[in-house]
């Protein structure tokens, strides 16, 4: 065999390869007969090979079976029969499989195979008897037995103080001779050992070697020579040659401390023994016992300009799951926070891969992991992100919110993501608090989050189903499926519901009949019953969970007599759904015994085939490694699992195990399942994935995809992209806004953007929620959760063509919490261009679709705040254009503003129109300088400059001047979102009917006035809008954060 993964056929005369066979790479035994030979692997298969004929099947192989779960120990063969020993594993772990298999030669059919308790290690066929085996575990147990009576062998017991390494049996089958670890040979012979000697002759006597002389005893006294030893030859002093008139260190070292003078002013004898108080100066703390620092886990990225490049923290490797031990790579992971704030943490240690995960620092974050696992359900993937693209009328509509998610993950390709506007849609849901399913941040240790993400999980599957209904015009994505009945249902309907029909029966006559469609189902847990037990496997048990027989006492219709119902709800393969969702309701030791491995099964497998027609006390179907199409069975296979991952040293937490689809694997993965812990993502064998070795890993929600149906999904009645057109309307919440102060000009159709179209971003935030922090005894402090801001304002300027400069989106954002006392973002006083935060985020998803390049300073913070991804080919930060990475510092935008363009911004407020027009001429002047080769120089000019002044623009001279004002004009024609004029004023059922684009609040009906283009706007002067600062912001610097105070942050308003 070669490293080429190929099996050579070598004429040992002359040395030429006469034939070529491929093979599997990771063969580990062969073994040759008189007609053909075997191979085996280090996946437990065994391979029949013929050199007689050509090859037909994979590997140059003409049969093959799987002979051991784990890899092949040895192969014998004797006439027509095969013998294997091999290994299985236990607990994640390898040990020797106690079965002995035996096949037919001829067509690899399993035959009768037998149990060695001890393990077998080694294997050998009795040279004359070719029924018997001679079998021997590494403890030193062998047992000689015929295959045709496995149940009467012969035992024998070594003297290993070690392991057996190798065994062997003579061609007279006289002995058998076993090798130990210590080098020592064991034999086992039928002769006595003055009768036949080991060799059949005498031989010649062993010549050995000569024994080397004594060495002489020495009487050791003070004045025995050292000559008498023997030294080795040496060149230097030895140590014990030097004069101690040359140390350089005292005997006595350290020196005993001083006494202090103030414990000898008060110095006291009696009877020759000095004693004094201690004075209070000199007392520290009592009772406390310094403990060393805990070593911190989290990486910054600010620490990776003073590590070793090449001496990086290794990453640690998967642990090897056990029954009581929680693996690294399970257990809760926390976000640290350095002194620049969580942007500072280096994510991408964390994951490696090109799947990317979800932050924890945010309320509800619990729910990353059923995130990710309804991430990979490509249909439902597909649902919601056609749900982005449609006029959704609701504020907070989670289907909205996950279509954003998924994107964001769908584009980050292995870059941190998080889902903060999904986790704030949750808390302003009414029926959230309900179900139980808001996370307040103040959650115990006791806290069952697999009951919790449950429930979420059934709370979230009715309110995409009730947002994304669409009657009468839902699409019919599943034409596969008949609801001929009922109509068109809606998409996520489509997806997971079961129409399942039950009969209700009063004996002796039938009462009721009725059907319904159910989304999610609960595996049922089988109740402790002196009555004969149904079959406890997954595919039995979830049978029974989906067709199920249930008796209550009720009223008869008929008769109205109280009397014993019986319900059967019953199945046809048809009406089940392409993607079946569960929530395993393992809420007890009991229930979870169903599911941990066995010394000899797992509970799942990759692959579950259902027979529906099987009744209750008989199984139900099959769990397997493969599927066969040709079985009466409905076959479904795993796509994502979420676990409650439980310990006593942490409060238990969700990760998702998913099984990437084969669509979205690169080339160079080598894995199928992936563990989402939040931010930590790792790969993993499907084994690990599906087993559950001990009771730190509990399943709570289960995904798993109907075999066969991917490719019979339609999308074709579906909306994938947004409409463009948005962008060139105009529409406000806000009833009492001042026109004076509009200052964007919207596009029109001709200024749709284009691939590499360059626009100005800037945004500004307000304080959602102030920072949560823990002060210790010792003073130190650690963030538990910094503070959520949330977006307030958004500004977008054209970048270049006859308007450049000139912005076309100046949003503010509606909140439903009351933070600013002036009422800036609540639609009754606001006398800006108020809209909600979604149509905000659809302006910006659309910029993206469309190729924009964003223009700014600091836009990765400002794109994390609004919680959207765009690409970085994409993005031309200014904080990186202007920046020395030698040098770690990043220059605030005002400072960039006030050295090269001789302006002064952001003196009292701060304007995102006035800072995007800045960093868009930042921009412009350095490509005018790179052009002209002068950048590096003026860089080194400002670098300079920047260390003179400390980094803060003087006080504004009398030649500085602000950027251009740029008003709209008075002769642009007057758009809206609304297709025909209206009058005010009208209530907001009219307006949710006129504009389809988003919806309000019933807090917020009332009348809104017309925006009209008769009040002029040329001749208003622009001021700013008072934004103030924020008072907390630290001036602290770091390589990865601009300097100075570039963003205006609202101050939360407390009464």
């Amino acid at each position: 065999m070669t490293n080429k993964a190929e099996l050579l056929t070598i004429n040992t005369t002359n040395g030429t390869i006469i034939r070529t066979i491929p093979c599997y790479p990771q063969i580990v035994r062969l073994h040759a007969t008189h007609s053909v030979f075997l191979s085996g692997s280090s996946d437990g298969i065994l391979r029949k090979h013929d050199l007689r004929v050509a090859p037909k099947r994979e590997f140059g192989s003409e049969l093959s079976v799987r002979a051991h779960q784990g890899s092949i120990q040895a192969i014998e063969a004797s006439g027509n029969w095969i013998y294997t020993i091999g290994w299985t594993s236990r607990h994640g772990r390898p040990i020797p499989d106690t079965l002995v298999k035996i096949f037919d030669s001829r067509n690899l059919k399993a035959m009768s195979s037998f149990n060695f308790s001890a393990g077998p290690s080694f294997l050998n066929v009795h040279p004359k008897k070719s029924t018997i085996l001679v079998l021997a575990s590494n403890t030193g147990v062998v047992n000689i037995v015929d295959v045709l009576h496995p149940t009467s062998g012969e035992f024998h017991q070594l003297e290993v103080p070690s392991y057996v390494s190798s065994s062997a049996v003579s061609p007279t089958a006289d002995y058998i001779a076993f090798g130990d670890a210590d080098g020592v040979i064991h034999l086992l012979g039928t002769v006595k050992d003055d009768e036949l000697p080991l060799n059949g002759f005498e031989g010649q006597p062993v010549e050995w070697p000569d024994e080397p002389e004594p060495l002489p005893e020495i009487e050791w006294t003070d004045r025995t020579p050292l000559s008498s030893i023997g030294m080795p030859y040496y060149t230097d002093y030895l140590l014990s040659a030097y004069d101690k008139d040359l140390q350089t260190v005292p005997e006595h070292y350290p020196p005993p401390m001083k006494i202090p003078p103030q414990v000898l002013s008060s110095l006291k004898q009696v009877d020759g023994v000095s004693f004094a108080q201690l004075p209070r100066e000199l007392q520290g703390k009592r009772n406390v016992i310094p403990l060393a620092p805990t070593k911190r886990q989290g990486r910054f990225r600010s620490e990776k300009g003073r590590r070793p490049a090449d001496s990086p923290p290794p990453e640690p490797l998967l642990d090897v799951p056990t029954a009581a031990l929680v693996p690294r790579h399970y257990r809760r992971v926390e976000i640290e926070y350095s002194k620049f704030g969580v942007e500072d943490f280096d994510f991408g240690f964390f994951n490696r891969t090109p799947f990317s995960g979800l932050e924890t620092h945010i309320l509800n974050s619990y729910t990353n992991a059923l995130i990710q696992a309804m991430h990979f359900i490509l249909p439902l993937r597909t649902i919601a992100k056609s749900h982005i693209t449609t006029d959704c009328t609701r504020e907070y509509c989670l289907l909205c919110e996950l279509g954003f998610v998924m994107r964001m993950l769908e584009d980050a390709k292995g870059i941190n993501c998080q889902a903060t506007n999904f986790c704030r849609a949750i808390s302003n849901i009414s029926t959230a608090a309900t179900y139980g399913v808001v996370d307040y941040g103040h959650d115990s240790q006791e806290t069952d989050y697999g009951a919790k993400i449950q429930m979420f999980n059934r709370f979230v599957i009715e309110n995409i189903k009730a947002e994304g209904n669409m009657a009468p015009h839902n699409p019919s994505i599943t034409p596969f499926r008949d609801f001929a009945s009922v109509g068109v249902i809606p998409p996520i309907s489509q997806l997971l519901s079961i129409d399942s029909h039950s009969v209700t029966i009063s004996y002796p006559r039938k009462v009721g009949e009725s059907s319904r469609y159910d989304e999610l189902n609960n595996i049922l847990s089988q109740a402790p019953s002196n009555e004969a037990q149904p079959p406890s496997d997954f595919a039995s048990i979830l049978r029974n969970s989906l067709v199920r027989d249930y008796s209550v006492k009720a009223a008869c219709p008929s008769c109205k007599q109280v009397a014993l119902q019986q319900t059967r709800r019953s199945l046809k393969p048809a009406e089940l759904p392409p993607v079946l969702l569960l929530n395993a309701s393992v809420h007890n030791a009991e229930a979870l015994k169903y599911w941990q491995d066995t010394r000899t099964s797992r509970f799942l497998k990759p692959f579950v085939g259902l027979n529906l027609d099987s009744e209750t006390n008989r199984p139900g179907g099959i769990v397997s490694d493969s599927v066969d199409l040709n079985a009466p069975y409905v076959w479904y296979e795993f796509r994502s699992i979420v676990v409650d991952v439980r310990s006593e040293e942490q409060q238990s937490h969700l990760v998702s195990l998913v099984k990437v689809p084969e669509s979205e694997r690169g080339p160079g993965l080598s894995h199928a399942w992936y563990l989402f812990n939040d931010f930590t993502v790792h790969g993993l064998n499907e084994e690990e994935a599906l087993s559950f070795p001990g009771g730190w890993k509990v399943p709570a929600v289960l995904y798993l995809e109907r075999v066969g149906v991917q490719a019979g999904f339609d999308y074709s009645e579906m909306p994938m992209t947004i409409d463009p057109s948005n962008l060139c309307q105009d529409i406000s919440l806000s009833m009492a806004r001042d026109s004076s102060r509009k200052v964007h000009e919207i596009l029109t159709p001709e200024e749709l953007p284009k691939p590499g179209t360059e626009v100005a971003i800037d945004a500004e935030f307000v304080q959602m929620q102030l920072e949560e922090t823990e002060i210790f005894a010792d003073g130190t402090r650690n963030i538990v959760r910094p503070s959520r801001l949330g977006l307030a304002r958004v500004s977008v300027l054209r970048g270049s063509g006859p308007k450049e400069g000139v912005p076309f989106i100046d949003d503010y954002i509606h909140t439903s919490e009351e933070i600013l006392p002036d009422g800036d973002l609540t639609p009754q006083s606001s006398v800006h261009t108020l809209v909600p935060l979604k149509v905000a985020y659809k302006k910006l998803r659309l910029l993206i679709d469309l190729g924009c390049i964003f223009i700014g300073h600091g836009l990765s913070k400002d794109f994390r705040t609004i919680n959207i991804f765009v690409p970085p080919e994409q993005v031309i930060d200014t904080v990186d254009l202007y920046f020395i990475p030698e040098r770690q510092r990043r220059i605030s935008l005002r400072f960039l503003t006030w050295f090269v363009l001789k302006q002064d911004i952001q003196q009292d407020t701060h304007d995102s129109i006035e800072d995007a027009r800045s960093a868009l001429l930042l921009y412009k002047a350095f490509q005018q300088m790179e052009g002209e080769q002068t950048f590096d120089a003026k860089l080194e000019e400002i670098y300079r400059a920047g260390r003179e002044n400390n980094w803060k623009p003087p006080s504004a001279s009398a030649s500085g001047t602000s950027p251009p004002l740029v008003h709209a004009s008075p002769t642009l024609p007057f758009a809206t979102f609304f297709p025909r004029p209206f009058s005010p004023p009208f209530p907001v059922e009219t307006l949710q009917n006129q504009f389809r684009a988003f919806g309000l609040d019933p807090t917020f009906q009332g009348p809104f006035l017309q925006m009209s283009p008769e009040l002029g706007l040329a001749n208003a002067p622009y001021t700013p809008p008072r934004t103030p600062m924020h008072s907390s912001q630290s001036s602290q610097q770091h390589p990865h954060q601009h300097h100075g105070n570039r963003k205006g942050y609202h101050q939360p308003w407390s009464r």
